[in-house]
Order: C-alpha cells, then sequence, then structure tokens
C-alpha cells in the first residue's frame, strides 16, 4: 500500500487510539522481542487482553483515576502494555531511566507520591527497592521478572507480573471507559533535568503527545507515502522522544515495534528486521559513519572511489550545483555503494529521524549520499517533544531542524529566543509553580534556545540560552548539579562541568588553598587527591552524569579574571575560551 492515504483520527486519548488500532489489526503481529534466539511477538489482540488485564489489576490493588504509577525498565514489549495499561486504568505513568541512582529514584517516587512501582528485572531493583522504603505512599511494587529480594520491605506489596495480565478482564469495558479521558487530562510524568538540580516531572496530557503523532504522521502520508511500517526500538523508553516517536507513533499507524537487543548488537537487528523508520540519535550516526569509513578505507580501491564520488555528487546536489555529467556516476552508485548499503540498514528504510541531540551536518550528507533519508528534528520534553522536522516537501537543510510540526506555532522573541504554542506545549512541571512560571508565558512555551528562520520558514537553532548540558546520545544533565555536587568535597573549591553533544562529562577543577597548599610541588598528590573526591561524588550519580576525567584549572574563578559574574555564577564561555582545547583533549586520551 506503499502510496496510501493516511488518515489519522483526533482520538480523545492515546488508550482509545491503541484500542481502536487493536480491534482492527487483530491477531497480526505487534510486538516482537528476541526470545532463545528467535524474533517472537505478541499480536495486537493479546496486548489488548493484557492491558485490560493490568489495568483491572491494578483497579483490584486500589488505584483511583489520576493516582501515578512508575515504571522502570529497558524496551521490552512489557513496557509499553504496562504503559497503556496504567492510562487505561486512568492512572498516570511515571517512566523512570534505568540509569537512575537510589536517590533519584527516591525524588521521583518523593515528589510525585507514586502509589505503585512496575520493575523488570532484579538489576534494575536493587537501586529502586531501597527507594521505596522512603516512600510513604507506594504500596505496591510490581515486577515483569522473578526478582529475589530478601527481606521484602513492609511498606510495599510484591506483585508477579504475569500474574497480574493473564485475567479475562472485560477489553471492550476498557474500551468504552477510556472514551471518557480527554485529551487535556493528564498521561504521564515524565521526569527531566533542569538548571537548578533535581529533576522536574513534566506534565504531559494525551493531547500533547497526540498532537506529536499526528505531526509525524502527516509527514509519513504526505511526504512518504504509508505502507505497512516496521519501528526497530532502541533508544529509551523513558525518553520523551523515544515514549513519543518510538512507542506511540507506531501504535497511531498500527506499525509493528521490534526492541532491539542492545546497542551491541544493533546493527544486527537492523539487518535481520528491516524497519522501515528508526527514531534515533546523532551519536549512532557518527558510530556509523565511522566503521563505514574504516571498513571502506581497509578495502582501498574502488570502494573508496566510489565513496568520495557519491558525497562530492550529493556535496554538489544540496549546495545547488548539480552537474549533468555526473549522472551515469550517479546511476552507478546507486546499484553498487548504495544499494549494499542500504542492504545493511535492512533495505527498505523509508526515513531515520535524528533528534535529542544537534546533528552535524557533514554526517547528515554522508547517509544522504548513501541513500539513506535523513530528517533533523527539534524539541524538548515540555513539548511532547517535537516541535520541528525536516521534511522532503519543505526542502530538506541539514543546518536547520526543519519547519514546524502541523499545528505548531513558533515565533522568535526579540532577544532570539525560540517560543513554541499549541497543544504540544506542557500543563506545567509537576508541584513546581516558580519553574512553569518561568518556562510558560500565555501559552508560549519558552524553549531556552536562540534562533531564527530562514526564507522557508525552517527553524536555525544557533544557540542555547540554558546552561543544560546534551550529551551525544541526547541525554541532558544539568551542570550546575554535578558541579555543586563536586564542590561540597572539601578537595574541591570551584568546578566547571563539559561534555555538550560529547560521550560523557569531562571537569575543571580548582583545588581547595589549603589542599593546594599541602601538595605544594607535588603534582601527582594533588591530582590523587582530587581524584578520590571526584570518585566518591561519582558513587551517588547516574551513568551519564558521572565525570570521567578532569583538568586542574591554572587560578581560581574570579570577577577579576571574568570567569565569575558579579552575582558569582561561573561564565562558561569565557572558562571555555581559556580551557576549552584542554578539556576538548580529554576525550582523545
Amino acid at each position: 500500500m506503499a502510496g496510501a492515504t493516511l488518515q489519522l483520527e483526533h482520538f480523545p486519548n492515546l488508550v482509545t487510539m491503541f484500542f481502536t488500532r487493536a480491534r482492527a489489526k487483530g491477531d497480526k503481529p505487534f510486538l516482537w522481542a528476541k526470545k532463545d534466539g528467535e524474533w517472537q511477538s505478541i499480536s495486537w489482540a493479546k496486548a489488548a487482553r493484557q492491558v485490560a488485564s493490568l489495568a483491572q489489576s491494578l483497579r483490584d490493588l486500589g488505584l483511583k483515576k489520576g493516582d501515578r504509577v512508575m515504571l522502570v525498565s529497558e524496551n521490552r514489549p512489557e513496557w509499553l502494555i504496562s504503559d497503556l495499561a496504567i492510562m487505561a486504568a486512568g492512572c498516570v505513568t511515571v517512566p523512570a531511566y534505568t540509569t537512575n541512582t537510589t536517590r533519584d529514584h527516591q525524588h521521583i517516587l518523593g515528589n510525585s507520591d507514586a502509589r505503585a512501582v512496575i520493575v523488570s528485572t532484579q538489576n534494575l531493583a536493587k537501586p529502586l527497592i531501597p527507594a521505596v522504603l522512603f516512600a510513604s505512599e507506594c504500596h505496591h511494587i510490581i515486577s515483569i521478572d522473578d526478582i529475589i529480594t530478601g527481606q521484602s520491605p513492609d511498606v510495599a506489596q510484591f506483585h508477579h507480573w504475569s500474574d497480574l495480565v493473564g485475567g479475562d478482564a472485560d477489553v471492550i469495558k476498557f474500551e468504552e471507559e477510556a472514551k471518557k479521558v480527554k485529551r487535556d487530562d493528564l498521561a504521564c510524568l515524565i521526569y527531566t533535568s533542569g538548571t537548578g538540580g533535581a529533576p522536574r516531572g513534566v506534565m504531559q496530557h494525551h493531547g500533547m503527545i497526540l498532537h506529536n503523532v499526528e505531526g509525524c504522521v502527516d509527514i509519513i502520508a504526505n511526504d512518504f507515502g504509508w505502507d505497512e511500517e516496521v519501528f526497530l526500538s532502541f533508544l529509551p523508553a523513558s525518553h520523551a522522544y523515544e515514549h513519543t516517536g518510538g512507542q506511540h507513533f507506531p501504535v497511531a499507524i498500527g506499525g509493528e515495534i521490534y526492541y532491539a537487543e542492545s546497542l551491541e548488537k544493533l546493527a544486527a537487528n537492523i539487518e535481520d528486521v528491516k524497519p522501515t523508520i528508526m527514531v534515533v540519535v546523532p551519536r549512532l550516526f557518527e558510530m556509523l559513519r565511522a566503521k563505514m569509513l574504516k571498513t571502506i578505507e581497509k578495502e582501498g580501491g574502488l570502494a573508496a572511489y566510489l565513496l568520495d564520488r557519491a558525497v562530492s555528487i550529493e556535496a554538489k546536489r544540496y549546495h545547488g550545483k548539480s552537474n549533468p555529467l555526473d549522472l551515469p556516476m550517479d546511476g552507478l552508485l546507486s546499484v553498487t555503494l548504495r544499494k549494499k548499503v542500504k542492504q545493511k540498514f535492512g533495505g527498505r528504510m523509508k526515513a531515520m529521524v535524528s533528534g535529542g541531540a544537534p546533528l552535524n551536518p557533514d554526517v547528515g550528507l554522508f547517509f544522504q549520499a548513501m541513500g539513506l533519508p535523513m530528517l533533523q528534528g527539534y524539541g524538548q520534553t515540555e513539548a511532547g517533544p517535537v516541535i520541528s522536522c525536516n521534511r522532503p516537501a519543505a526542502g530538506i537543510r541539514m543546518e536547520t531542524v526543519g519547519p514546524p510540526m502541523r499545528n505548531t506555532e513558533v515565533r522568535i522573541a526579540e532577544d532570539g529566543e525560540i517560543c513554541v504554542k499549541g497543544e504540544l506545549v506542557m500543563q506545567g512541571y509537576w508541584r513546581n509553580p516558580e519553574d512553569t512560571a518561568r518556562v510558560l508565558s500565555d501559552g508560549w512555551l519558552l524553549t531556552g534556545d536562540v534562533g531564527h528562520l530562514d526564507d522557508k520558514g525552517r527553524i536555525v537553532i544557533t544557540d542555547r540560552k540554558k546552561d543544560l548540558i546534551v550529551l551525544d546520545k541526547g541525554d541532558n544533565v544539568s551542570p550546575q548539579r554535578v558541579e555543586g555536587i563536586l564542590t561540597l568535597q572539601s578537595e574541591i573549591a570551584q568546578a566547571m562541568v563539559y561534555g555538550d553533544r560529547r560521550p560523557n562529562l569531562v571537569a575543571l577543577l580548582v583545588p581547595d588553598p589549603e589542599v593546594l597548599a599541602k601538595h605544594k610541588g607535588d603534582e601527582e598528590g594533588l591530582r590523587k587527591a582530587l581524584s578520590k573526591a571526584v570518585d566518591r561524588v561519582n558513587k551517588d550519580l547516574s551513568v551519564i552524569e558521572k565525570v570521567r576525567r578532569f583538568i586542574i584549572a591554572d587560578e581560581p574563578f574570579t570577577t577579576d579574571n571574568e570567569m565569575l559574574t558579579p552575582s558569582m555564577k561561573i561564565r562558561r564561555h569565557k572558562i571555555g575560551e581559556v580551557y576549552g582545547d584542554r578539556l576538548a583533549a580529554l576525550y582523545k586520551r
């Protein structure tokens, strides 16, 4: 049915959308996971029964409309079934990162007052269960796999997921009840790091996610043509990007979702599954490009020549300087190099949508040259998260993040800040009116990003007002939080962490004067003292927050050297001018 028209109904909520698709698709495969070396599927009908059964079980446990349920799991079919069941029960999903520490879980459980938590594995339960001990409202722990806990906490009852999804709940009853849920009703709380430190719960309503989904459907239907779409899910489902684009968007178009085994097996899974759409982050493309370049470099000769010509021809095409003399070579490339590369990506890739962090235009052009459509998007959790996306109909420009999505207003403030309005804008931060007031103004979301609209209405991002660090896989890290913990150590007087668009954090440390005096003339001893302090801090940080390496500052940050503001805040730009090269060099070791 390639090229067929796809119209997405204006659903009242995500659950009704799912049940509608499940009724139409019946026993066709929906969710796939590899077990015992074989891909095994769960049909739409079976998923609907499990959603209804788990929803009924949650109600039987005493959960009521509006109660929050935390979900801690790696990507797998049970993740999406649990998410939908929580909403079908009238409750609110609280996804949590699998990298969270006990302290992170404790904050989210306490802030959300989650009454129950669903956790998948023994490893993920280890940092979670101690947090439940301090959560006065959390009374139920539901495990997807078998979990050995030793002494169970008295504050919560344990339940096994399989016992709760195996009932004979009335699917039709939940279909009818779901229709009463409105688009502005709360669907989930997604916690994201703010510049102030503690993660804030973004209140995502059903309409917010549906708005995003409808925009995605508009692109697929009008720019590519709809077929039986196949998705490969590997980005964390707890991230808004994957939650909307990799879970609920496939539901909207009746697609199949395969859950990747691991990042290490991703390339093999892509070749095996043959996805038509993938939601990805720039880091993946950078890794794949580097791997492809090394392979072709080893082959040399014809392979290297073809690669150079492919990139050269695409660059000319991109800059509007196509040469008719290149047409024969372009045709040859389509049946040789491009065909081979496409097969490595399954052979039927329709679009790879990049988001979560900025995409280097050269990387995007490389994959375009290989015949793989690259769409860079832009957004943030507070906007569902998709605000804009490149699309062929508007002309793909790698230096932009495309035009705003369907039914999305964008304006540029006097200071250049990108502001967004529409159903995609969050209702606010959960129990945090102060931060909410700072980013919401008369229905407009103040993104904290600076940019402009080009002559075709595409968004060009030029800077970031906020200090939030975005790692190369799209993870958000609050530098102030990490710096604050570092400077609590007696050995460290001042600190600045660094890592935007990088794989991890590194730091610039100013030693405490007493520690510096103690190790005067003994640089190795000073480094060891600071290293021990960093190791202590890392024990309490999540994986994405850990400081992997550091350098020692030449002098303290002061107002005189312009590294501090009069209000004693560090000037990252000024510090970067002095230490940027040395910090960047830490990634080459």
